[in-house]
């Protein structure tokens, strides 16, 4: 089993930064995939951010390639997610989520944190 705790979500400035973090506690947390999904209100769960086991491979949804980067530090059991030049759009909860699979389909995770909220104001 795996648990995941978001943090570092907050208000922020179009153009603007921040980094999220993801804590996992668990002594397999190395063997999954990580992704980062988003979700506003009455959308469905969105991919934004995905890592393979090793962090050797990682993968984009679209919108904010270029943008975000994805990484983790397994002897530390985190996951980041660093967002630069924010655009309101961005704004969301935040979830990050382990899988055996790894790819963009959030059926896909098994465990889930309880997300953090971006708001990115224009």
């Amino acid at each position: 089993q795996v648990q995941l705790v978001e943090s570092g979500g907050g208000l922020v400035q179009a153009g603007g930064s921040l980094t999220l973090s993801c804590a996992a506690s668990g002594r397999t947390f190395s063997t999954y995939a990580i992704a980062w999904f988003r979700q506003t209100s009455g959308k469905e769960r969105e991919f934004v951010a995905g890592i393979n086991w090793s962090g050797g491979r990682t993968y984009y949804a679209d919108s904010v390639k270029g943008r975000f980067t994805i990484s983790r530090d397994n002897a530390k059991n985190m996951v980041y997610l660093q967002m630069n030049s924010l655009k309101p759009e961005d704004t969301a909860v935040y979830y990050c989520a382990a899988g055996r699979g790894g790819n963009s389909d959030y059926t896909n995770y098994d465990y889930w944190g309880q997300g953090t909220q971006v708001t990115v104001s224009s």
